[in-house]
């Protein structure tokens, strides 16, 4: 199923922010319009360092511009196609600082 990415914006204005990071995620936005999931598995053969979380949160944390920032989003695979939110965006030090207080899990900065 084709994925559907909801909240790009935030990826547009995160880049204009962090500007290390523009060419990192405008190449990880051309992946996505070419991925085909049927699975939360199959995320693996579109991005190969993609991390599945536990605890049915339904997550994927995915590294961008060689791991220096993370990007949390939600996934539903609906019937015709696959929603991918975009639930948090960071350097990966913040990212850290989340996962000590278990709030990559639930956290929703956009």
């Amino acid at each position: 199923m084709r994925v559907h990415l909801l909240k790009k914006q935030t990826l547009e204005n995160f880049a204009r922010q962090h500007l290390r990071s523009k060419t990192s995620l405008e190449d990880w936005a051309e992946k996505l319009k070419l991925a085909n999931w049927e699975a939360p598995g199959d995320m693996k053969q579109t991005y190969n360092t993609v991390d599945l979380l536990g605890k049915s949160s339904n997550r994927v944390v995915f590294d961008i511009a060689g791991n220096n920032y993370r990007l949390i989003c939600k996934y539903v695979f609906g019937a015709k196609q696959v929603h991918l939110f975009v639930c948090w965006l960071g350097t990966h030090a913040e990212y850290d600082k989340i996962c000590k207080q278990g709030d990559q899990y639930t956290t929703n900065l956009y």
